[in-house]
Formats: C-alpha cells, structure tokens, sequence
C-alpha cells in the first residue's frame, strides 16, 4: 500500500508543476484533464501526508512521556494515544481509497422511474420518487433535466426519464436500481385500506459518444404529434422523435422539447445511454464477473426497497437497514439510506480484497 501511496504522491506533485507551466496554462483543456487527475490523487495523498507527520511526532512523545513534570508527561501520554488512533483511522481511510473505481463513479447518469404494480398509485408513487431525487439532487448541488415523461391519469408519472448532471452522480445513484414497493393508504381507496404498489427505477452511467459507437444507417426516425405538455402548439406540430436502433429494435420516444431536433438529439443520448448500459451488463455475465454486489442490475424485479408510510419505515432489503424515517427521506434525506450502502460495499470489497491476498 505504501508503495502505491508513494507513486501516488510523486504524480501528484508532478501534476502541480506541469499546471505552473506556461505551455499547460495555455491550453485550457490539458489544465482540466490534469487538475482533474490531481483531484482523484489528494485525498489519498494528503491522508498519507498527515499520516507522515503524526508518525514523525511520536518520537517526541514518546521522550516527553518520560518527564519529570507531571503535567507535561500527562499532555504527552495524551497526544501519544491521539496521534496513534489517528494513524490507525487513516490506515483505514486510505484502504478505502485504494480500492478499485468503478470507472462509472464520476458520471452523470440517466434515471428512468415507470410505474409497474398498482394501477393509479404505483403511478402517483413514481411521480413520489421522482420527487425525492429531485430533492436529493438539489442538497448535491446537482442538476436534474427532464428527458421525457408520460402523466399518470391520477397524479404521478406513468414513465419519467431525467438526467442527473454533477459532482460524481452514479457513485452515490448507482445504488437505487430496481424494484421500490409502498405501502400506504392511497388517496383514491375509499375504504381507507392498505395497498401494496411497486414503482422500478433504472439508473444508468450516462453514455459519451465515444463509449458506444452508433451508426446513423441504423438508426429509424419516426416524428409524431406531441401528447405532452406545452398546449396546442405542441399537439398540432411533429416534433416528438422516437428513435429506433435497427440492430436490436431498441428505441426511445421523445417528446419533452418543443424542438424535434431537440427531441431527435435527446433520445439519440438516451439511446446510447441505454445500448451501452445494456452491452456492459451482458459482457459482465458473459465474462462471469457480475460481482454479488448492492448495485441493482438493472432488472426491474429485483425488489430493493420498502417505503411503509402507516409505520414511517423504509427498510432496505438488500441490508436489512430499517429506518424510521421515511418522512425524512422522502423529503430528500437519501443519504440515511445510500451511506449505510456505500459503507457496506466497501466493507465488502476490503472483505474479498482480504480473501483474495490470503
């Protein structure tokens, strides 16, 4: 590990030279890639710095615990035991950040929410999701974009799709693929009885051009009156897009933008996002390399979260982390539930990363 530590504060410093550079300071995409590098070396380089200077200190404290004076030995012991169970603490932080990446971590990505079990309330619940991302995303500092979206006749979103744009998005979104049942009293059951419903969502990395390749020729472009909002001028001009990839018979309608060449560009994105999404999961299973992960597979009946309203409970079955605290997370707080994921699929990979050394 320290080896590595130490190849990685080398590049690090290197970096900060060639951005003092008058050639890099002139070209303003190489300042982004390189302080974009930098950026994913120091926190591993600064935890093994601070590491370096505790260790360093111990030889003092360890003299100054032998003084005649009292108090002096008392504040050395002190700090001595400080200092120790911080280097242990860094030790462990910086195991964590040593870990493999997932290469998707740093991507935005394209969430679709659709209303699967439950008639009007599975309706009314994804347009609840929805929501509650949407708010997660503001306490991020993200931006979310409506791709498209279908209303549900009672509320809600019969099919919703949005991008998610910022700061290492699917690192913290990867988790929430798949199944999200609700029980509650829906609004429309008029003799007050409990419904189960289930709404799916499908969080995908966010496809570049370059990470999968698509040939106009096979592509089928189809126009059609828009049935979304934006009033008539909308419903009387074809600017909604559905876009068909030919190989496989994939396609995305589109229909949010009052442009069609918007539309035809969004689901061309989505169309991407979706092919390559599709690729990497195949190849993973072909290669034997699905890791039994908490990452949902994309597959819509996996069932990964209860959102019991009677009880205030969310329970999240893939842990068996139960909250009482849906009203919070609801609202936004998602991290209740994504940071305990994140802890125990890293505790799981420093696990096999132990397995695999013995």
């Amino acid at each position: 590990m320290t080896d590595r530590i130490l190849v990685m504060e080398a590049r690090y410093d290197e970096i900060s030279k060639e951005l003092s550079s008058p050639e890099v300071m002139a070209d303003f995409k190489k300042i982004q890639e390189l302080s974009k590098e930098q950026k994913q070396l120091e926190a591993p380089v600064l935890l093994y710095r601070e590491q370096k200077k505790l260790l360093d200190s111990l030889a003092d404290l360890k003299e100054m615990r032998k003084s005649d004076d009292e108090e002096i030995r008392m504040m050395a012991e002190e700090e001595y035991q400080e200092a120790n169970k911080r280097i242990d603490e860094i030790e462990e932080e910086v195991k964590v950040l040593l870990l493999p990446k997932d290469p998707n971590d740093d991507k935005n990505v394209v969430v679709e929410i659709k209303g699967a079990v439950g008639g009007d309330e599975a309706n009314i619940f994804a347009g609840d999701l929805f929501r509650m991302y949407s708010k997660y995303a503001d306490s991020k500092g993200w931006k979310i974009t409506i791709d498209d979206s279908m209303d549900g006749a009672a509320g809600g979103y019969s099919n919703i799709s949005f991008t998610i744009s910022g700061d290492s998005v699917y690192s913290f979104m990867k988790y929430e693929s798949g199944g999200h049942r609700v029980q509650r009293i829906p609004t429309t059951e008029a003799n007050g009885r409990i419904q189960t419903s289930i709404a799916t969502v499908l969080v995908m990395p966010e496809a570049e051009e370059d990470d999968f390749e698509i040939d106009e020729k096979d592509l089928k472009i189809d126009t059609f009156c828009s049935s979304g909002p934006g009033g008539q001028g909308v419903n009387t001009t074809y600017s909604a897009v559905r876009v068909t990839y030919i190989p496989t018979g994939d396609f995305v309608a589109c229909q949010i933008a009052r442009s069609q060449h918007e539309n035809k560009a969004t689901a061309i994105s989505l169309l991407r996002t979706r092919l390559k999404n599709r690729r990497d999961q195949e190849k993973a299973e072909k290669e034997g390399s699905v890791r039994q992960n908490l990452v949902g597979s994309g597959e819509r009946s996996e069932k990964i979260r209860t959102y019991n309203y009677p009880q205030n409970r969310v329970t999240d079955h893939r842990i068996g982390l139960t909250i009482n605290r849906l009203d919070a997370i609801i609202e936004g707080k998602l991290d209740l539930v994504i940071q305990p994921l994140i802890d125990e699929d890293q505790k799981r990979k420093l696990e096999n990363q132990d397995a695999i050394r013995l």
